[in-house]
């Protein structure tokens, strides 16, 4: 199997890209705390479900799971950003463009490397 890599351009973040980016990154954490506390505030025991209620927990369970997930890479991206890492491929090291940190500000690879690694962020 081969892969076709597109020619990068070179990314720099101008000082008011990082302010909004870390903005974004820092409204998203809030609504994923939010969400998490939400989530834990309706969470029963599982034991004290009818079998057709354990459906419905089976599923917030999974929205808590994936909010983690993301909440942890939000907090990634804010490191990186501190230790002024941020906006480069976790895998290669060329820069992520901008159009795409705009997207999912706390991207971790480049378009070739995320399809490579088959990964959600």
């Amino acid at each position: 199997m081969s892969y076709t890599f597109a020619v990068l351009e070179e990314v720099k973040l101008d000082p008011e890209d990082l302010v909004a980016l870390r903005g974004a990154l820092r409204a998203e954490r809030a609504f994923r705390l939010e969400q998490l506390a939400h989530l834990a505030g309706t969470w029963p025991s599982l034991d004290d479900l009818p079998a057709d209620q354990q459906a419905r927990e089976e599923v917030l369970a999974a929205l808590a799971a994936a909010a983690q997930m993301v909440l942890t890479d939000v907090d990634a991206a804010l490191s990186r950003m501190d230790a002024g890492e941020y906006g480069s491929c976790r895998l290669c090291d060329r820069p992520i463009p901008l159009a795409c940190l705009r997207i999912l500000p706390h991207a971790r690879y480049c378009g070739p490397c995320h399809q490579l690694k088959g990964t959600g962020s």
